[in-house]
């Protein structure tokens, strides 16, 4: 009986193969936590009693949900990371450096291994063909005191696409698309594989928003093959002796297929209060909207930045919007620089947020007010996500995002 991908990467991982359904210890590779979850890390590996991590240089503290901080508790925390690191040589992304995702897909995790992480968009790193899943903080500790954690293999719904976009349309559409398909719990602790020929066209960019909000529909890990675009991001990363790639054996199990025509899929939104509650934008024109965000693990990088500065250059943000955009990480921003993204962005009065979370977490950089609209890039729309429990929060692509900020409803034109 063949194996999933999710089963070769944890079998080779747990020393033995594995099958759906099955608890395993497996070796880690990376280990992270972000400024919300790390300081209660930093807690449970003390009382561990172990005077070091089992591998350091890749365990990974970023500072990038309050960054930087807007109050003296969140700063406290950030010292408890920073002093952390120190004493233990842990590898810290402090403030400014960008949001954890983009971070560890840049610098830190390459294909075929495992990633854990206390935040559940750590499932990002599985568009490079890792096994990266999110976890709460005392399992990470213990991960990153003995390099090893117990999991249930978990079984694997195929994501088959196939076909070509309408213009204007792209991933985040199509995951969108899927969720509603599903369910905000349709694939719980499944892994999504992704395959056919719309996926083998997409950029690496596409592919990380799709295993980015494979957790919105419950998954374990969204996982795609490492391919020869997989390569070409590791070789612009310094990374290319990193890559090698697993693939599905023809035969392997899968619990359900899911197959999708690229041409059927619309631009789609999420409105409030759950990610599952999709409509066709054109269903949405009468919303008006107070705040348009560009940015997140989910659509922060540069070719997202690129879409919006090619709708805005030239053109004003209407009068009743506050545009916000924020590039997903260090490098993303002084790209956006070179190419003068920045530029067209603060001549269509848009402000540019420091490289981080912003307003995504609600804790400071973009707190709506009650009764407020925000179309986002982001991944959730939950009440309060946004700081606010009192504001309603819309999902879509940077291209609607574009549009809508312009227009100020939702509208992809």
């Amino acid at each position: 009986m063949g194996m999933t991908l999710a089963e070769k990467i944890i079998s080779e991982h747990a020393g033995h193969d594995v099958k759906a359904g099955e608890l395993v210890i497996a070796d880690v590779d990376v280990t992270a936590v972000q400024d919300g979850t790390g300081p209660l890390t930093v807690q449970e590996f003390k009382k561990l009693g172990l005077p070091r991590l089992k591998n350091p240089e890749r365990s990974i503290l970023f500072i990038d949900h309050a960054s930087p901080s807007p109050r003296k508790e969140l700063s406290n925390t950030h010292t408890v990371l920073r002093e952390f690191s120190k004493e233990y040589g842990a590898v810290l992304s402090d403030v400014g450096a960008g949001v954890c995702h983009q971070r560890l897909v840049e610098t830190f995790v390459n294909p075929c291994e495992i990633l854990v992480g206390a935040d559940s968009h750590t499932c990002t790193s599985g568009a490079l063909g890792a096994f990266a899943t999110g976890m709460g903080s005392t399992d990470i500790a213990v991960a990153m005191a003995l390099g090893k954690t117990w999991l249930k293999v978990p079984a694997t719904f195929k994501i088959e696409v196939n076909g070509k976009f309408k213009h204007g349309i792209c991933s985040k559409d199509l995951m969108l698309h899927l969720i509603g398909l599903i369910g905000a719990d349709g694939a719980t602790y499944k892994a999504l594989e992704f395959c056919g020929d719309t996926i083998d066209n997409m950029t690496m960019s596409e592919r990380f928003t799709l295993a980015n909000m494979a957790v919105e529909a419950g998954a374990k890990a969204g996982l795609f093959v490492a391919d020869e675009k997989t390569k070409e991001f590791l070789k612009s990363r310094s990374r290319e002796d990193k890559f090698r790639t697993l693939k599905p054996d023809t035969d392997a199990v899968y619990e359900r297929v899911i197959k999708i025509n690229a041409e059927d899929v619309p631009h789609t939104v999420s409105c409030p209060h759950t990610v599952d509650n999709t409509k066709r934008v054109e269903e949405l024109k009468d919303v008006k909207v107070n705040q348009v965000f560009v940015g997140t693990c989910t659509n922060g990088r540069i070719e997202d930045l690129r879409v919006v500065a090619d709708i805005l250059k030239d053109n004003k943000v209407h009068d009743d919007v506050r545009m916000l955009i924020c590039p997903a990480s260090k490098d993303v921003y002084v790209q956006a620089l070179d190419e003068g993204l920045i530029k067209t962005f603060v001549e269509a009065n848009a402000t540019i947020l420091p490289p981080g979370c912003g307003p995504c977490v609600g804790v400071h950089a973009g707190t709506l007010a009650d009764g407020e609209v925000c179309l986002a890039t982001q991944n959730r729309n939950f009440q309060g996500r946004m700081g606010n429990v009192n504001g309603f929060i819309y999902l879509a692509s940077p291209y609607v995002a574009a549009y809508t900020a312009l227009r100020g409803y939702i509208c992809a034109e």
